[in-house]
């Protein structure tokens, strides 16, 4: 039996877990017919996942529930399903009436791939996706040089995002002041066991914008002892807040916190210009630099023991809240890619497993940048000696401390490599590859 004898629009959840100033569900709700919520737990990523006690899904877990809540207390419902997208659409054409499918776009390569494959399989049973800007304020085609081409370098890109923008851009989408949702009886969520997690307990930063903190961001951001940072990148990853609402703030508060959020931009439109950036560096000429690859020099960097302080506090933090502070990100992509000589890809590919606010466009783009093979990046004879970074930013240690409780005693690791061998190596590495291809 049917479970919507009427016709209904259905609104797909994805990288958008809000109610409020939501694109997708906003024209979903305008559309006159009554909006069912669906969500889907894809198979094809979670089977990806090693870590039966991965953060995010619970973090996604969590947003449900509160959006569930929301749900609810409107008469509605949010249809959770776990499968793969394909098998979940075929399901859901065959239990509801509906004629459109409504979500937000993604321009990560997996999802561009996915939603091909969905739109096909709908098209097949003549239903339309309609799909909507949510993400960014502008997409990539939208911000482009003079010539049509797109910006490599940050600056630039900056500087016409900001003439480009107008505060119409940041309009709040009134999603639930327009329409309603189709009412039915709450539907359970898989709990976390049937997805095949556990429970963590981890607590996870709040969604409300800390005004203090924006404002003094300029000050205190690359202060890893301190909550110089808004905290707020698994919310913009995930879309439990909108990436509308955070200009709005940083526009009011301030101004370099509104440059951060540009960098997000930037990243994505290298990605979806560039999209063998996933793989590859940006300059091709980069594939040349005969890492060392040394496995167990990863190792002890992944564990955070590799004997520099501020390094290893910051692997640690990662491994245990799956939080890095952005100044300490640089620190440890720049130590594993120039003082170990290790393929950033290990580097990026172990934070993408790691890291609760991981974006594929911001890891990529920042461990290029680091490594020096990326666009914009810091030139490869660029390197950050990690005791003098320690100096500026952690003075009193108050941060290596909370992490490294150790330090100073017999038993924190010696150094596994000596700073000034490591910079002189790395140069004379970097530049007689990338000379031997100029040649």
């Amino acid at each position: 039996m049917l479970e919507s004898p009427t016709a209904v629009s259905l609104f797909w959840f994805r990288r958008d877990l809000r109610l409020d100033d939501n694109s997708g569900l906003y024209h979903a709700l305008k559309s006159g017919l009554p909006v069912v919520p669906i969500f889907i737990f894809d198979r094809h990523i979670l089977d990806e996942l090693e870590d039966p006690q991965d953060k995010r899904v619970e973090f996604i877990h969590s947003s449900l529930h509160d959006l569930q809540k929301e749900l609810i207390a409107r008469g509605a419902t949010l249809d959770v399903r776990h499968s793969t997208p394909e098998q979940a659409w075929q399901d859901l054409i065959r239990e509801y009436t509906f004629s459109a499918v409504y979500a937000n776009r993604d321009q990560e390569p997996y999802a561009i791939e996915r939603d091909r494959r969905i739109t096909r399989l709908l098209a097949a049973e003549k239903i339309v996706f309609k799909q909507y800007k949510d993400q960014t304020i502008f997409q990539a085609d939208e911000i482009l040089k003079d010539d049509g081409k797109p910006y490599t370098v940050y600056t630039p890109y900056r500087n016409r995002w900001k003439r480009a923008f107008t505060l119409k851009d940041a309009a709040e989408v009134a999603s639930r002041t327009t329409g309603r949702f189709f009412r039915q009886e709450p539907r359970p969520i898989p709990p976390l066991s049937e997805l095949g997690f556990k429970t963590t307990g981890a607590s996870f930063p709040s969604r409300e914008i800390n005004t203090l903190v924006v404002k003094n961001y300029d000050r205190h951001r690359d202060i890893p002892g301190i909550q110089g940072t808004s905290r707020l990148g698994v919310h913009l990853r995930f879309g439990t807040i909108s990436t509308r609402f955070a200009v709005r703030t940083a526009l009011e508060l301030n101004e370099t916190w509104l440059d951060e959020l540009i960098w997000r931009e930037f990243f994505k439109s290298i990605l979806s210009h560039f999209p063998e950036v996933a793989e590859h560096p940006f300059k091709p000429q980069y594939a040349a630099i005969p890492w060392i690859n040394d496995e167990t020099h990863f190792e002890l960097w992944c564990r955070g023991e590799t004997g520099f302080p501020i390094v290893d506090a910051g692997m640690r933090e990662l491994n245990t809240t799956g939080f890095m502070h952005n100044r300490i990100r640089m620190i440890t992509a720049g130590f594993l890619s120039k003082h170990l000589l290790i393929d950033w890809l290990w580097g990026e590919r172990y934070f993408a497993a790691k890291l609760l606010d991981y974006d594929l466009s911001s890891n990529n783009g920042n461990w290029q940048w680091a490594a020096g093979s990326g666009c914009d990046a810091a030139p490869y004879f660029r390197i950050f000696n990690p005791l003098l970074q320690e100096k500026k930013f952690d003075p009193q240690q108050t941060y290596i401390k909370k992490w490294v409780p150790e330090i100073g005693t017999t038993d924190y690791p010696q150094p596994i490599v000596d700073h000034a061998f490591a910079r002189i190596r790395a140069i004379e590495t970097f530049r007689t590859a990338l000379e031997s291809i100029r040649r």
